[in-house]
């Protein structure tokens, strides 16, 4: 076993890392002590492309001084204020400019500290909105089967991922649509799959089965990310938005992955031409920086709300860190960034090459499928009898030790570099992802 022994390892006993097989890690550990543009640093001095944007949210490529900078200013400005019955300007100046890049209609900001507190604050005010207009029996809550919609209990309850459900109870009355991977008919496909756009009329099912009467909104991702990049089927969207007017059904889009230019457009709902009711973004919203998300609203939704006497708190939700002035100075100088050097459509210059590059892929050893779009892929790989997941374990380690960093999620390699990488680095990319397959194969 490589245990990976250097200099000055820290004692890794107190920390109960996320997501992680805790013994298996701590026995050979991965870790990064700097970064820099499209590299990470391991601690052992090694150069480590990364090509997950780090969990999907360093679009911008690492150590930006930019962002730096601002948030240095800010902390020797205001550190910290409340945003309980207070204010400070940053956070309006932040939401004001969020606004402006956001999908047409959507110009009402709720900030959050995640993803996660995102989805749940979009739940909570979903179900607000129902009661605001006299229609307080929607209080369902639906997702879809293999989503993800962070860790908090909203999340897990209209999240469609089983191990992020099954030692937990969820909140009573979710349901799920069907999911819209179908690899039989759609595999190997490059852009949007052709077959699939019925998969919508699910939500038809679930109708008759609870009333249209009882259901306040349906939460997706447009493109289902961290289950392994499932796309959407041509028309899907459309119909899925169709099915939501007709019945008076809220449409939440869950962009913590696809927002922020990573389809080649500021967000997935101007890439399909779809405007939700409400959408929930992160990550990439202060470039992974600082922690941060933001919940975009429609106005309809919103100025449902502001009603009875002006005194009155509209929605009996938020956080202690909700507009951080730190988290807003941060955002700004990443939303800068983004227009300055137009990332939020880079993805879209590269998608010819990005589709090429991750393709030519397909004949190697236990690839079964291959799935991109803007600046995603999911590579998924046949499982081991009696070992999901080992496989694409073993390409992940393989490639750290390569100088690569991917994600995988059971036997599926999900890639998401930050916006700013170049041609060849998406060669090098896969010239490492293909050479680790066919030693670990």
């Amino acid at each position: 076993m490589n245990t990976r022994v250097v200099a000055n390892m820290p004692d890794l006993t107190n920390y109960w890392m996320p997501f992680t097989a805790n013994r298996q890690f701590k026995a050979a550990p991965r870790l990064l002590s700097e970064a820099d543009g499209m590299h990470y640093t391991s601690v052992d001095g090694r150069k480590i492309i990364d090509a997950t944007a780090g969990l999907w949210c360093v679009n911008a490529g690492h150590r930006r001084p930019q962002i730096a900078q601002a948030v240095e200013r800010q902390l020797m400005v205001l550190d910290y204020a409340p945003s309980f019955q207070m204010g400070h300007p940053i956070a309006f100046d932040f939401a004001q400019r969020l606004a402006s890049i956001a999908p047409r209609g959507l110009d009402r900001v709720f900030f959050t500290g995640s993803g996660s507190e995102s989805v749940d604050t979009a739940l909570k005010i979903a179900i607000a909105y129902h009661r605001a207009i006299g229609q307080a029996a929607r209080t369902r809550l639906i997702g879809r089967e293999r989503g993800y919609h962070g860790v908090g209990f909203g999340g897990i309850s209209v999240g469609g991922i089983v191990n992020n459900r099954r030692v937990f109870p969820q909140l009573p009355g979710s349901d799920h649509l069907r999911h819209t991977h179908d690899p039989v008919r759609n595999s190997f496909v490059r852009g949007l799959p052709e077959h699939g756009a019925e998969l919508a009329d699910d939500l038809e099912r679930l109708v008759a089965l609870h009333g249209s009467e009882t259901i306040a909104a349906v939460i997706i991702e447009p493109v289902a990310g961290s289950t392994g990049v499932l796309l959407p089927p041509k028309g899907y969207l459309q119909r899925l938005r169709q099915i939501c007017d007709r019945h008076g059904i809220l449409l939440i889009f869950d962009e913590v992955i696809t927002g922020f230019g990573r389809l080649g457009a500021p967000f997935a709902a101007d890439y399909f031409g779809i405007t939700p009711d409400i959408l929930t973004t992160a990550k990439g919203l202060t470039n992974g920086v600082v922690p941060m998300g933001a919940v975009l609203v429609s106005r309809k939704v919103h100025d449902a709300l502001m009603s009875g006497p002006e005194e009155q708190i509209e929605l009996f939700h938020g956080y202690t860190y909700s507009g951080h002035p730190i988290a807003c100075a941060a955002g700004i100088a990443t939303l800068e960034i983004y227009e300055d050097e137009g990332l939020l459509t880079r993805a879209h210059e590269l998608t010819d090459h990005w589709q090429e590059a991750i393709h030519s892929l397909k004949a190697l050893p236990n690839v079964i499928d291959i799935r991109a779009l803007g600046l995603l892929a999911g590579i998924e790989l046949k499982s081991r009898n009696g070992a999901p997941g080992s496989r694409a374990y073993d390409v992940f380690v393989d490639c750290f030790d390569r100088g690569l960093l991917i994600r995988v999620t059971g036997d599926i390699i999900a890639l998401s570099p930050p916006l700013v990488v170049s041609t060849a680095e998406i060669d090098k990319i896969v010239d490492i992802l293909g050479r680790s397959l066919r030693k670990v194969a």
